[in-house]
């Protein structure tokens, strides 16, 4: 994955994602995979994939803020997920355009006609 920039002709393309889990399964299923669910976090954020997650509060599940080629490989991403694999979440997955961003998201920013 290439950080979620692709080139077409003309301008760049940058597809941004939220990944909402829900947990499925009780908090001690949830915490059994935890470990593993953080080693998979490590290596999309190594890849720069994901921009920022955390649970949700009450902690029902939790976000992600990802970036991705397109929507058929950030889904793929999804089910790699240590907290799918074991059945203890399930995602909703939202492709979005970021038209505003923070000076440090700039280069995830779509300069769109309105």
């Amino acid at each position: 994955m290439h950080c979620g920039v692709r080139r077409m002709r003309g301008p760049i393309v940058v597809i941004m994602f939220v990944l909402e889990l829900t947990y499925v399964a009780s908090i001690e299923r949830v915490e059994a995979a935890l470990a593993e669910h953080n080693a998979w976090l490590d290596s999309h954020y190594a890849e720069g994939v994901f921009l920022a997650s955390g649970p949700k509060v009450p902690r029902d599940g939790g976000v992600i803020i990802a970036v991705g080629d397109d929507r058929a490989r950030i889904e793929e991403v999804v089910r790699s997920d240590p907290f799918s694999v074991a059945g203890v979440a399930e995602y909703t997955v939202t492709e979005f355009v970021a038209k505003k961003t923070a000076p440090s998201l700039e280069p995830y920013r779509q300069d769109l006609a309105p």
